[in-house]
């Protein structure tokens, strides 16, 4: 039976399309008794993305809110084929957590699978990114095989977004092929809610364990299955805030 203990991908109002403060979040988060939450609002080419001040002072927040460690996070947008991001590598490499995904207001139209393949092969060469965020939207679709080997020796982990159930249908039948290029490769997922509100991060990723059943997904490659795994990831991706919240993840 598959487990998690922290979201890595949430949302809170600064996105203006979400509806809960970051202490709501946190403390819904408290209440389903994870051991973390990873805060992860739009970067600032999305139409309804927060100021960049935003960003610069939500490092100024304590590690644990409302009883819970809150991974100071960002969504960065890929803006072109070539992977590039919209936020300075600077700035990036100051995040607990830092997601590089793809939105059809920063990078609009579809894209071969030979873009598709070659701009995530751009963003695993970049330091700064832990996570990719639904890749596996219709628009999109690249060679899982190739990449997430490349995924696997870069330590980037493939996320499994519950919310593309609900706004990216198209592209959920790509989920389960990815992941089962994710099993064959040894890459390493994070099962997400992609939460806006406190009632998405309560509904929870369950409906994604059904299809990690059907292809028997070890449970070892989810890094938010235990605290432990998040630990030993946060850890080899050498965020400092290990030192201060390792404890609480035990």
């Amino acid at each position: 039976m598959y487990q998690i203990v922290a979201d890595l991908h949430t949302h809170t109002l600064v996105s203006n399309h979400a509806f809960n403060t970051i202490t709501e979040m946190a403390a819904k988060a408290k209440s389903m008794n994870y051991k973390a939450i990873a805060v992860t609002d739009h970067a600032c080419a999305m139409p309804d993305s927060p100021h960049i001040w935003y960003f610069y002072n939500l490092r100024r927040l304590p590690d644990v809110m409302e009883g819970i460690p809150v991974l100071k996070g960002i969504e960065a947008n890929v803006m072109d084929i070539n992977g590039t991001l919209d936020f300075e590598s600077s700035e990036l490499a100051k995040f607990d957590w830092v997601i590089a995904s793809i939105h059809g207001d920063c990078l609009p139209g579809t894209l071969t699978v030979e873009q598709a393949t070659q701009l995530w092969l751009n963003i695993a060469e970049n330091p700064y990114v832990d996570m990719i965020g639904h890749s596996e939207q219709a628009k999109h679709i690249y060679d899982y095989d190739a990449v997430t080997k490349v995924f696997a020796q870069k330590n980037k982990v493939v996320e499994l977004n519950g919310n593309s159930y609900a706004v990216r249908p198209d592209g959920v039948g790509n989920m389960q092929r990815l992941a089962l290029a994710c099993k064959k490769n040894g890459c390493k997922v994070a099962l997400n809610t992609d939460a806006h509100s406190i009632y998405h991060l309560e509904n929870g990723v369950s409906h994604l364990y059904k299809m990690l059943e059907e292809i028997d997904f070890p449970e070892e490659l989810i890094i938010n299955s235990s605290g432990e795994r998040l630990l030993q990831e946060l850890t080899l991706h050498n965020k400092q805030v290990v030192n201060r919240i390792g404890d609480f993840l035990l």
